[in-house]
């Protein structure tokens, strides 16, 4: 038994190595993914705004300026590791109303149709940014070197 207990351990120490790597690559080329994205948007704006105005969303041009930037700006620091959890935050919550409103019929069926929720649009961008709001950045990312710099706790004299 201490065979198997010891080999397991090993096992998950093993696994255990490529986290950050795995962190970085969903960083790196999600982030690239969604700032794409929003530079699309930014670039057609008009086109951005006419679709968010056929789906019924408030200010379509506003909301399409906003998302564009959101996606294009949040992309980049994603990919960065800057600010990451709450650049995640924004991410998730902007591509939890892309579901809500684009892909509502997938979105609702996440336990009756799972197939429906995973192929929906927003999906691996809504999932890549879960990814990081809970897990954070990893190792290799711009917030890791930052925070060597910043205090942890304010300090009193």
């Amino acid at each position: 038994m201490n065979f198997l207990a010891n080999s397991y351990r090993r096992f998950i120490a093993l696994l255990n190595l490529f986290a950050n790597p795995l962190l970085l690559f969903i960083r790196v080329y999600f982030g690239w993914q969604i700032a794409q994205a929003g530079f699309g948007k930014l670039e057609h704006l008009d086109r951005a705004a006419g679709f968010f105005a056929s789906i019924s969303i408030p200010a379509p041009h506003f909301t399409a300026l906003f998302v564009g930037l959101v996606e294009f700006l949040g992309g980049i620091f994603l990919a960065l590791g800057v600010g990451s959890r709450i650049t995640a935050l924004f991410l998730f919550a902007t591509m939890t109303v892309a579901y809500w409103t684009a892909d509502r019929d997938a979105f609702l069926g996440v336990f009756t149709d799972p197939d429906k929720f995973t192929a929906a649009g927003p999906y691996t961008i809504w999932f890549a940014a879960l990814l990081i709001l809970i897990l954070g950045p990893g190792k290799w990312a711009l917030d890791t070197l930052l925070a060597r710099f910043w205090p942890s706790e304010p300090t009193t004299h």
